[in-house]
């Protein structure tokens, strides 16, 4: 077992460094060398979803919860892998099954918020956002959910109000800012949405969607040089397979300003 932990603690360090695929090198060895132990199978799978696999993160996930079928950290990347996969129902199975170990587990029923969300069932993911803040009035994670569902559902002050208490709560979640800047910039207020999404770049200079709103406030702005320098950040950051449609139209934006000019 001395080799197995050798190789767990150099997975470790290798996730902390963002060294993904060396960290699934690790951690599959490590299974390869204990395949009866629940936790490498569990690091292999956390592994491979930050890689980008998830697939394979969801076989490794698999197979660490028919050793530990209780084992909560599996459940949440088991679920979390399952949404990004688009397996919904997946997804959802996986953060009942948390709920139904520990009814107390809000990031679980959020999580639970999120797929109902995406799929368009604004009344049950708001259901399981107020059951959260019922338990934790103050998770942030919650208060976001629950504000994009507001805005979704057309209440944009109640949406401005759960932003902003994410801000009093939690003032370095960049993801406050972002959210409250992109609805005050659907709502015209370019000034104050574009305070609130150079802070969120000021806390997550990597924050690909607080650059792609700051080019739309720039060129409602009449800015295009500085449009152009958002959305080509924007383009250097944002990889994800779903943003493809998204790249192509900001690309042509892009070309668009550079021929006007």
């Amino acid at each position: 077992m001395q080799d197995y932990e050798l190789l767990l603690d150099k997975g470790r360090r290798a996730m902390e460094n963002g060294a993904f695929t060396q960290a699934v090198r690790a951690f599959r060895s490590a299974t390869e060398a204990a395949p009866e132990v629940p936790e490498g199978w569990c690091l292999l799978g956390e592994a491979l979803s930050e890689e980008g696999t998830a697939a394979e993160a969801i076989a490794a996930l698999d197979k660490a919860l028919a050793l530990a079928p209780d084992d909560i950290v599996s459940l949440y990347l088991l679920g979390d892998a399952c949404f990004e996969a688009r397996q919904p129902e997946r997804a959802r199975s996986a953060y009942q099954r948390i709920l139904d170990l520990d009814p107390a587990e809000t990031d679980a029923l959020v999580s639970l918020g999120l797929v109902f969300f995406s799929q368009d069932h604004l009344s049950e993911a708001e259901d399981c956002y107020r059951r959260a803040l019922a338990i934790d009035p103050e998770s942030v994670f919650a208060l976001n959910s629950l504000g994009d569902a507001a805005s979704a559902a057309g209440r944009f002050d109640e949406a401005i109000a759960c932003y902003r208490q994410v801000i009093q709560l939690d003032p370095e979640d960049p993801q406050g800012h972002y959210n409250l800047g992109e609805l005050l910039f659907d709502q015209g207020e370019l000034a104050q949405a574009e305070k609130a999404c150079r802070e969120a770049l000021r806390l997550d200079p990597d924050f690909a969607f607080a650059h792609l709103t700051l080019g739309n406030i720039c060129l409602d702005d009449e800015e295009p040089k500085e449009a152009i320098a958002h959305f080509r950040e924007f383009l250097r950051l944002e990889k994800s397979p779903d943003s493809a449609d998204l790249r192509n139209e900001v690309a042509a934006v892009i070309d668009g300003l550079k021929d006007e000019g």
